[in-house]
């Protein structure tokens, strides 16, 4: 695409300045272009006269006076004024013709508008999910699912290239336990103190032949089988689909002549100088690199501990070549954060490479109570259940609207509302209503509106807000990606959607009867909607035409 709009008009502030300076080094500092948060101080706002002032030794009020005329020499008809203010700020007042401009720069753009360009390409391992085979999915495995889709999908549009990964436990005592339990109802027995209860249990015991005479760790394997195939088929629906599916079996299989993942990772341990044996058992020194205290990687019986599983998969992630491994875990999970990382300093590698956003706790009301959460005992809101009552883009949208690491209270009657009390349908309402006057124009009243720039005057507060608002879309997605914060998309999306509500009632489209207005108007609602479905893309909600 073409330069961004704001880019455009911070290289106009920057070649101001370099016209003062007259060839003198740039001062110390960052030159800032921002929003005033006050109303009546210009559309933008620059410090650029402040960091000025000390070289060409005048004050900031008149370095910026002498600022505010080059730079309105530089933009001419784009800009209407500039003011100083404060102790030296420059505030730029845009001329319709700018905002005209800037408009049409979005829809040049294309489908590039939002897309990012980092200094440096990653291949990116996003693992996220990764419940244990062992129960359906619940409402708190939605979260971290729409979570670690949206930072994909954010990574992406960012310009990396992302591999979205499920680490299926399928292997160690909880499988056997699941077995056991599967046996145990279907021999009309009581479930293990230590199993797992629940209709889904029951309903396995029906399902699997011969369950009551098979052993637990046959039963188990068949039982996790058929559960991660109804995992894969609830988040399909659910719009999560994943390019691995790595299976933890995997990390102790050998295939001659080739040793097992695990043993390849140890190989590596020692070859880094971290491993140590005590008590007949096999250790990690992990304090070295922060972690709390040393981990047995093999137990005195031979047998490899989990730890052992989570150094080789992180090994083979590296292996696999990936710059970045992004593992999202739960609240519980607040102790992995140095383990992790220390893997990988044990292992060699930069732990800056290993990334551990910790999403907190889901809890569904209805009724004002909060519902139980236990998969093991049973007691719990199923993923399936949840879109059964709200619907996917409901499901998503809440799940993703506030940040990871703040509790969210998924309100079940405020997410079945079909009004604009419910943000994800005022988001979407908006959209559909976009969309209605893309169908009420006149035949190839589009295409000539965004076939090149309408001469428009007499822009109003609401056309010049939506226009800002458009454009501080790439900015959102930047930030968004780089913080890991996909409810910042869905901030946006609302806040958007709030200034075209504002736009719909100041700034009638197809009842204004100046025609290069309307014509700028049509654009401004074309560069809209696609922003819009572009921020709703990346939370996975939809785009819908009507409502």
């Amino acid at each position: 695409m073409r330069v961004h709009p704001i880019d455009d008009l911070r290289a106009a502030v920057e070649a101001a300045a370099g016209d003062l300076r007259d060839g003198d080094p740039a001062p110390k500092g960052r030159l800032s272009l921002e929003r005033p948060k006050k109303a009546g101080f210009g559309d933008y706002s620059t410090n650029a006269a402040m960091l000025l002032a000390p070289s060409l030794g005048a004050p900031p009020r008149e370095v910026a006076e002498r600022l505010g005329a080059k730079l309105s020499e530089r933009l001419g008809a784009s800009v209407d004024r500039v003011e100083v203010a404060g102790p030296g700020f420059l505030n730029v007042f845009l001329a319709d013709a700018w905002y005209v401009d800037a408009t049409h720069g979005v829809l040049q753009a294309g489908d590039a508008w939002g897309h990012g360009e980092p200094e440096v390409a990653q291949r990116v391992n996003v693992e996220y999910v990764s419940a244990n085979p062992t129960g359906p999915m619940t409402a708190a495995s939605a979260r971290h699912a729409a979570y670690g889709d949206a930072l994909a999908r954010m990574l992406e549009l960012s310009g990396h290239e992302v591999s979205r990964e499920y680490y299926f436990n399928n292997a160690g005592g909880q499988i056997d336990r699941l077995g056991a339990s599967v046996r145990a109802l279907a021999r009309g027995e009581d479930v293990p103190e230590d199993g797992y209860k629940g209709d889904y249990v029951a309903e396995l015991a029906k399902q699997i032949p011969n369950a009551a005479d098979r052993t637990a760790s046959e039963l188990g394997a068949e039982a996790s089988s058929l559960i991660m195939e109804g995992i894969r088929e609830t988040l399909h629906a659910y719009r999560v689909d994943f390019d691995t599916y790595f299976l933890e079996g995997s990390l102790h299989e050998a295939h001659p002549p080739d040793p097992s993942p695990i043993a390849l990772a140890f190989d590596r341990l020692r070859e880094q100088g971290h491993l140590y044996e005590s008590d007949g058992a096999l250790w990690l020194r992990t304090t070295e690199f922060g972690d709390d205290k040393d981990r047995v990687l093999q137990r005195s019986t031979g047998a490899p501990t989990y730890f052992a599983a989570d150094v080789a998969y992180q090994e083979d992630k590296f292996r696999r070549g990936f710059d970045k491994a992004i593992y999202v875990l739960g609240a519980d999970h607040h102790g992995y954060i140095a383990r992790l990382k220390a893997i990988a300093s044990s292992l060699g590698e930069d732990p800056e490479r290993v990334e551990v956003p910790i999403l907190q706790f889901v809890h569904i009301v209805e009724g004002g109570d909060r519902a139980k959460m236990s998969k093991r005992a049973g007691d719990f809101v199923t993923l399936s259940e949840l879109i059964e009552r709200i619907g996917v883009d409901a499901t998503r949208w809440f799940m993703l609207s506030r940040s990871h690491d703040s509790t969210i209270d998924l309100d079940i009657e405020l997410a079945s509302k079909q009004d604009p009390e419910n943000p994800v349908y005022y988001v979407q309402y908006a959209h559909a209503r976009l969309s209605s006057i893309m169908r009420n124009l006149e035949p190839g009243e589009a295409e000539a509106a965004l076939a090149s720039p309408a001469a428009a005057s007499g822009l109003n507060d609401a056309d010049r807000e939506l226009v800002r608002r458009v454009l501080a879309y790439p900015g959102e997605v930047r930030e968004a990606t780089d913080r890991r914060a996909p409810h910042r998309i869905a901030t946006y999306a609302l806040e958007l959607s709030q200034a075209f509500s504002a736009f719909w009632r100041d700034s009638p489209v197809l009842k204004e009867p100046d025609a290069d207005r309307r014509a700028f108007r049509i654009a401004l609602s074309v560069a809209t909607r696609r922003t819009l479905a572009s921020a709703l893309t990346l939370l996975g909600v939809s785009s819908p035409e009507s409502m």
